[in-house]
């Protein structure tokens, strides 16, 4: 039997800080890769923060060439122009992996939750936790937005083995 081997980046897009995690999964076996944070400076403009995502990002699929790349689908908050400026972020974290031909996936948020701590309303304690026990070579360099990424990547470990399984049939996940 052939195991079916992948390397996938996981991404927490935000634009103060947005996490990234690498894992690759070998069967259904996942092994923690890398992670971090791309921070920008608040003192720079809008756009100038976006570049920074962008440069970032390219830096890890350089580093690290990821295969598929999954990441958070936005939710709507109460403050607009933030919910707004997220989203920037966020289509700058989907268009670079997109520009080099990497596939990108979405999932909601709880999907993510409940994927990883087996409860869709899980906090982010226990998503960290989770993905502690998971990954356990993580927890000596991961923080809260890292963990979310390599939760995102773990959900999209899980769905991706089931496309392969379903032969590319499967709900729930966007792309």
């Amino acid at each position: 039997m052939v195991l079916f081997v992948m390397r996938i980046l996981g991404i927490d897009p935000g634009l103060q800080k947005t996490g990234w995690g690498i894992i690759e999964t070998e069967g259904n076996a996942i092994h923690f890769t890398a992670c971090g944070l791309i921070k920008t400076d608040a003192d720079l403009t809008l756009a100038e923060r976006l570049c920074q995502i962008d440069f970032g990002m390219q830096e890890v699929i350089n580093a690290w060439r990821p295969e598929e790349t999954a990441i958070e689908e936005t939710f709507m908050n109460n403050n607009a122009a933030s919910a707004l400026k997220l989203g920037c972020a966020r289509g700058v974290a989907m268009v670079v992996p997109a520009r080099f031909n990497i596939p990108v996936y979405e999932y909601p948020a709880n999907l993510i939750k409940k994927s990883v701590v087996g409860n869709g309303h899980a906090t982010k304690v226990q998503i960290e936790v989770m993905v502690r026990t998971l990954v356990p070579m993580a927890g000596k360099t991961m923080g809260a937005d890292e963990a979310d990424a390599i939760a995102i990547a773990i959900c999209h470990a899980h769905h991706a083995a089931s496309r392969q399984r379903f032969g590319g049939i499967m709900a729930g996940a966007a792309r």
